[in-house]
């Protein structure tokens, strides 16, 4: 199993609309709306780092008012 994080940065006043989008993809644990650098941390759990991938850069980036992304995959 593979845990992942993705810091989310949003459109401003976009963040409650953008968490549910978010929550609502296979392989999303959770997304916590935060203050920060970022705007949200989405919590991944998938079977590969491939998965991981798909999560980030396919479904959360084509979500209309996500401005950037960065993952990070847990080492433990």
């Amino acid at each position: 199993m593979v845990t992942a994080f993705v810091m989310i940065k949003a459109n401003t006043g976009e963040a409650d609309r953008l968490k549910d989008s978010i929550e609502s993809i296979e392989g999303v644990q959770s997304a916590h709306i935060v203050a920060g650098d970022v705007d949200l941390i989405a919590k991944a759990q998938v079977e590969t780092p491939a998965a991981v991938k798909e999560i980030a850069a396919t479904h959360i980036q084509a979500i209309e008012g996500i401005e950037d992304t960065q993952t990070y995959i847990a080492m433990d």
